[in-house]
C-alpha cells in the first residue's frame, strides 16, 4: 500500500470520476441513441446545451448549499 491509500498507485478519486463519465456516456447513448461524436449540432447548439447543463448545476449547488446551511443551524 502506498502513501495514497491504494495498492496500485492510481488515484481512486480520478478512477471514480472516470467510471462516472463512462457510465454517463453509456446512459446517454441508451437515452439519446448517439454519442458526443455526433455532427448534427452547430457550435451554437452545443453552447446552448452546455449553458443548460451549467444552469442545472447551479440549481443543484444552491439546493445543496441550503441543505448544508439548514443542517449547520440545527447542529449549532
Amino acid at each position: 500500500m502506498n502513501a495514497h491509500g491504494n495498492d496500485n498507485g492510481n488515484d481512486t478519486v480520478v478512477a471514480a470520476v472516470i467510471g462516472s463519465f463512462q457510465e454517463r456516456s453509456r446512459a446517454g447513448q441508451l437515452k439519446y441513441g448517439t454519442t458526443l461524436d455526433r455532427t448534427d449540432l452547430s457550435p451554437l447548439q452545443w453552447a446552448q446545451h452546455m449553458q443548460e447543463e451549467l444552469m442545472d448545476a447551479i440549481l443543484y449547488l444552491e439546493r445543496l448549499k441550503r441543505e448544508m446551511a439548514a443542517r449547520n443551524l440545527h447542529e449549532n
